[in-house]
C-alpha cells in the first residue's frame, strides 16, 4: 500500500482529484511494487526490459478532493505463464479506510532493443509468483489481453 498527499498540481477543472492523477499514482505504486520484488530500474536497464500499459479501467466511487490524503494498493490479478502479460488491480482508499476507486489495468514486457514483447527472465517471474494474489486470480494467455476488442481505423 502506497500513500499519497493530493496536491494542488493533482486537482482538474472540477477541483477534485484529476483521472490522469489516479494514474501516476497508481504507476508509482506499481513501480514501488516491482522494485520490492527485486525489478528494479538498474535490473530493468540490464535486462532490456520495461513494462507496458495494454489499458487501465477506471471505477471512480468517491469523490477525492484537495488537502487529503489517498492510499493505494496493488495486487497481481493474472500473470502469464513466461510473465510476458500481467494484470493488476488498484484500490484507492481515504485515511479512514473508505473505498474511494478501482483500477484494472494489465500490461506487458517489451524487450527495449528489439521493441517486441517478451518473457520475463526467470528470477523475476518467480518473485512476481511468490507476491499475494489478488481475489480471481487468473493464468494469462494473448487472448486474454485482447479481451476488450477495439477498431483499428487507420487514415488514409
Amino acid at each position: 500500500m502506497k500513500a499519497f498527499e493530493v496536491r494542488w498540481s493533482d486537482l482538474d477543472a472540477n477541483r477534485h482529484l484529476a483521472n490522469s492523477a489516479y494514474t501516476n499514482f497508481m504507476s508509482h505504486a506499481r513501480m514501488s511494487f516491482l522494485i520490492e520484488s527485486g525489478l528494479d530500474l538498474p535490473e530493468m536497464v540490464e535486462q532490456n526490459l520495461g513494462p507496458v500499459v495494454f489499458f487501465e479501467h477506471m471505477h471512480y466511487l468517491r469523490e477525492v478532493l484537495p488537502g487529503t490524503g489517498v492510499r493505494v494498493s496493488v495486487e497481481v490479478a493474472g500473470l502469464s505463464r513466461d510473465g510476458m502479460f500481467f494484470e493488476f488491480h488498484h484500490n484507492f482508499y481515504d485515511h479512514r479506510g473508505k473505498h474511494l476507486a478501482h483500477c484494472k489495468m494489465m500490461g506487458g514486457w517489451i524487450d527495449l532493443h528489439r521493441r517486441k514483447l517478451t518473457g520475463l527472465p526467470q528470477k523475476y517471474l518467480d518473485a512476481l509468483s511468490r507476491t499475494e494474489k489478488a481475489e480471481g486470480f487468473k493464468e494469462l494467455t494473448r487472448a486474454d489481453t485482447r479481451r476488450h476488442a477495439v477498431p483499428v481505423r487507420d487514415l488514409e
